[in-house]
């Protein structure tokens, strides 16, 4: 007993982690452990050296066990040292350098426009850009044949599907739905066919502007839009607006702000003109109302559209809308 002490001290000197530690305790100390066969022998002695066999044996466990403990919290504290050692910090290295991302310009314009609106009691609504030929034509007073379809290249998945041109058939959706009065703007994407360059792009974001409500006049309208005009572009920035087509308002208008360039003189932006346009409106025509399911005679509605690209143009003083989607680090990081 007192050699199997000795071994198993030895091996408790060079034991080097728990798994050693274990297999260690097994070996001396486990039920076929080399000190519990011994143990086991003790029926061959005579009865009266039985006491201090047992007696040695227990003492011989009894110490063996300690040191293990002993072992275990020596193993303990050396892997918590190595752990510390592995994660020590050196303070005088130069810190890394992490780049904070920034939003991107048409992500700041959007925001600004439906902050805007919010802030009048409107609501953010969003539809499909998978849209049914119905709602972002026919429902808006754009039959088949209609010439108003010419004036936009339109995606079509078939004849009854296509990526919507607008963000105007949410309004349709909504008003379906939902009995007035009603103030919303849809904001989103919208796809044409069109060729890239400075000014057009095959998939662009556009803001729908909709109120519904008893006497809604067209200066309601006005007054809206002039306010928004104002909060984006300065509130001494002048405004007007032209008398214009769109099959879906009656009568309709576009709303032009004074050139941001050369603030109406005259110059290349605004073609010497000095009035830019900036978005298109109109109060919703009564055929509209009708297919919805609403009395003309009853409510009134006025409606306005607008390309966020092109609000970021003007108010960001960019001249190229290829900018926006490719993603250079050196434009972004100027927002």
């Amino acid at each position: 007993m007192k050699k199997i002490k000795d071994r198993a001290e030895t091996a408790l000197a060079n034991a080097e982690n728990f798994e050693e530690l274990e297999k260690i305790r097994i070996e001396y100390l486990g039920k076929k452990g080399k000190l519990t066969q011994v143990l086991r022998g003790m029926g061959k002695l005579p009865p009266e050296e039985r006491p201090l066999i047992g007696q040695l044996a227990n003492q011989i466990r009894e110490e063996l066990e300690n040191q293990i403990e002993d072992v275990k919290k020596e193993i303990k504290e050396k892997e918590k040292h190595a752990k510390l050692k592995q994660e020590v910090i050196d303070i005088t290295i130069p810190g890394r350098k992490y780049n904070i991302g920034k939003k991107h310009p048409l992500t700041l314009i959007l925001e600004d426009i439906k902050g805007f609106f919010i802030g009048m009691g409107y609501e953010v609504v969003e539809g499909p850009e998978i849209e049914l030929d119905y709602y972002n034509f026919e429902a808006l007073n754009i039959p088949e044949n209609h010439p108003a379809r010419d004036m936009q290249d339109t995606f079509y998945i078939n004849d009854k599907i296509l990526l919507r041109t607008q963000t105007s058939p949410v309004q349709v959706r909504v008003m379906e739905k939902t009995s007035p009065p009603l103030r919303i703007i849809a904001p989103g994407r919208v796809y044409r066919s069109d060729e890239v360059d400075a000014t057009h792009s095959p998939m662009f974001h556009q803001v729908e502007v909709l109120a519904v409500d008893e006497n809604l006049s067209l200066g309601d309208l006005k007054g809206t839009l002039i306010a928004f005009a104002r909060h984006l572009f300065g509130e001494d920035r002048g405004v007007r607006f032209r008398p214009s087509y769109f099959p879906f308002t009656e009568p309709s208008a576009e709303l032009d702000i004074s050139c941001i360039a050369c603030n109406g003189a005259g110059c290349r932006l605004c073609k010497y003109s000095g009035w830019l346009e900036i978005l298109g409106c109109g109060m919703v025509n009564p055929k509209v109302l009708e297919i919805v399911g609403y009395d003309p005679e009853k409510v009134s509605g006025f409606a306005a559209g607008m390309g966020v690209e092109r609000i970021a143009l003007l108010k960001y003083g960019i001249d190229d809308m290829r900018l926006f989607f490719e993603n250079d680090l050196r434009f972004l990081y100027q927002f």
